[in-house]
């Protein structure tokens, strides 16, 4: 008997050394990392490439700090309020989908489990397989709408506070990302100090920040570091040439 206890606690003990092993380990959701790519990209990016268009001009650091700070406060809030409106949007369509759904499992179920069924045998599913599976969703709409909406539709249930969250994230990001490249016109008094220290502070900003996304979106860290460095390399220098050509 005590051998058999013995052996119990020592599968459980591995089951559940099993399970953490497999246990699967998310960062953070997909949407709040793709939030934050957009907001710290652009605000890499546009104050960056505005600084240096700026300083081109020969503009003061003063004025340039202001210009860029204000660019950041406009930008972070426009921003914004895209990712509210686009979130906001993802929901309502999400709504208007259900409504559809819900009207047809009731209007024409017979259709609607025609569907189900194609839907499974498109996973390899046979209908002598399927029949009891469809019944099932017959017998409660709820789930019956919820399979249509994610294997038919590819829709899933929004976060009530998905559009707020959104806004937030990428308006923070943004006035994170944008005060990278405004930093060294608060320290260095001269515009063409600044902008050499902008420049290289940005540069540097910008491959982490590539290579970080990289890392986490499964793309090539370094590659995705190289790309996100030139993007910001080729506005900026576009800016500055702009700038100067426009000054003479």
């Amino acid at each position: 008997m005590a051998e058999n206890g013995f052996a119990d606690e020592k599968q459980k003990l591995l089951l559940q050394e099993h399970e953490h092993e497999h246990e699967e380990k998310h960062f953070m959701s997909s949407e709040i990392v793709r939030d934050i790519i957009i907001g710290v990209s652009d605000g890499l990016t546009v104050p960056f490439a505005l600084a240096a268009g700026l300083s081109g001009a020969n503009v003061t650091s003063n004025i340039i700090l202001i210009a860029g700070i204000a660019e950041v406060a406009a930008g972070a809030i426009s921003m914004g309020l895209g990712g509210y409106l686009a979130a906001k949007s993802e929901a309502d369509h999400y709504m208007k989908e259900l409504k559809r759904e819900q009207e047809e499992i009731i209007s024409v179920p017979d259709i609607e489990a025609d569907e189900c069924g194609k839907i499974l045998g498109e996973y390899g599913v046979e209908a002598d397989e399927y029949e009891g599976v469809i019944k099932a969703l017959r017998r409660n709409p709820e789930h019956w709408v919820n399979f249509m909406m994610r294997f038919e539709l590819g829709l899933e249930k929004p976060n009530p506070m998905r559009a707020i969250q959104s806004a937030l994230t990428i308006a923070t990001s943004y006035i994170v990302g944008g005060m990278v490249p405004l930093s060294p016109y608060i320290i260095f008094p001269l515009a063409r100090e600044a902008m050499y220290a902008s420049v290289v502070v940005t540069i540097l900003a910008l491959l982490i920040f590539g290579y970080v996304k990289g890392y986490f979106t499964g793309n090539k860290p370094f590659k995705s570091a190289f790309q996100t460095a030139l993007i910001g390399a080729i506005a900026s220098a576009a800016a500055f040439s702009l700038a100067k050509l426009f000054r003479l």
